[in-house]
């Protein structure tokens, strides 16, 4: 029970144990006036009904105001409710429009991908064709054999240097440490020319 219910009932309670205590007061007879007549009643019972008879229209009253909440509280319930599926509905169809946009998207995607494969296929099949028309094994042995007579050339060149150089030196005579070339006191005019096979220091060797 809560607060103002029993705050009610115990002015209720209170109301009816007064009428009890005062009952012969209240039921005794008195003249009242109406205005254009007077009349004979108990004032108390008078007063009673008039409370009572507000206490009724105070229900009534409250009775009503309940009655129109709900009804408000149902109407604006079943406006929330319509809200709800209008926006329920709404949030559908956005997932849908959404899922069939991502739907388009993933399959454009997927064209997009496989043509770049298909090129890129397309692509290494040419480059295996050209290979094969011009095969690498046949360019590396090509370049191999290059390399072999440039290396036989070459060496054929430092034989015929070392060939020539032995020739060269085959007459050749050292001269001894104790022979020192002649010098003189002043350089003649014009100095003999040296034949070009000519060798000054074995010239000066004594045979």
């Amino acid at each position: 029970m809560s607060l103002k219910s029993l705050l009610l009932l115990l002015i209720g309670a209170a109301i009816v144990i007064f009428v009890g205590l005062n009952w012969v007061a209240m039921t005794t007879p008195t003249t009242l006036t109406l205005g254009f007549t007077d009349i004979q009643a108990p004032l108390g019972l008078v007063l009673l009904g008039l409370m009572a008879l507000l206490s009724v229209v105070f229900v009534a009253l409250i009775a009503y105001t309940q009655g129109t909440v709900l009804m408000e509280t149902r109407r604006h319930a079943k406006e929330l409710s319509a809200q709800r599926e209008l926006a329920d509905k709404a949030e559908a169809s956005r997932f849908t429009d959404l899922r069939a946009h991502l739907d388009k998207e993933i399959t454009r995607l997927s064209e997009v991908i496989d043509r770049q494969a298909r090129e890129t296929l397309s692509r290494v099949d040419r480059a295996e064709m050209g290979l094969r028309e011009r095969p690498v094994d046949a360019e590396i042995t090509r370049l191999a054999q290059a390399v072999e007579t440039h290396n036989r050339d070459l060496h054929a060149r430092v034989d015929r240097l070392e060939m020539g150089l032995r020739d060269g030196l085959a007459g050749y005579v050292p001269a001894p440490a104790t022979v020192r070339p002649a010098v003189t006191a002043a350089l003649p005019a014009q100095a003999p020319v040296a034949s070009p096979g000519a060798d000054p220091v074995g010239d000066a060797v004594a045979r």
